[in-house]
């Protein structure tokens, strides 16, 4: 699988991310606002099969007054819809941070008390992977 298809396919992660926050299209259409990706870092771990049936477990890391900060795992299964085994091992992984921002201001705001709570309740403690730097050359 290409570079992008890995992007893409963590892309729908965190558009479901959003969603189950209360990010959702409605959400944006009525204020304005929205998350902005303002870093990622992507693991290519494995190469994925053409044909692969894949399953991204998502978790959040995090949350501030403006920003949040999660991550995908992205693993190949056996069927569309299944989870990974319990001790499936990753092809793929992003670490993201994100700021929610007023498209209409162009700029950073607060998260409303709701999705903030909903961010908090989320999360977790950070994989063994997350917070690493891209190695040096």
């Amino acid at each position: 699988m290409s570079e992008a298809f890995y992007v893409l396919v963590f892309g729908h992660a965190t558009d479901a991310l959003m969603i189950e926050t209360g990010l959702h299209s409605g959400y944006r259409e009525s204020t304005g606002c929205s998350l902005y990706t303002v870093e990622s870092h992507l693991r290519y771990l494995s190469d994925v099969p053409e044909g692969a049936e894949l399953a991204v477990r998502s978790r959040v890391l995090g949350t501030a007054a403006k920003k949040a900060r999660f991550t995908h795992e992205m693993y190949v299964v056996e069927a569309p819809g299944a989870e990974p085994a319990a001790d499936a091992q990753p092809v793929a992984t992003t670490e993201l941070l994100a700021v929610h921002v007023d498209q209409k201001e162009g700029r950073a705001t607060p998260f409303p008390a709701e999705v903030r709570d909903r961010l908090t309740e989320l999360t977790e403690p950070a994989p063994d992977w997350a917070g690493r730097r891209i190695a040096e050359v």
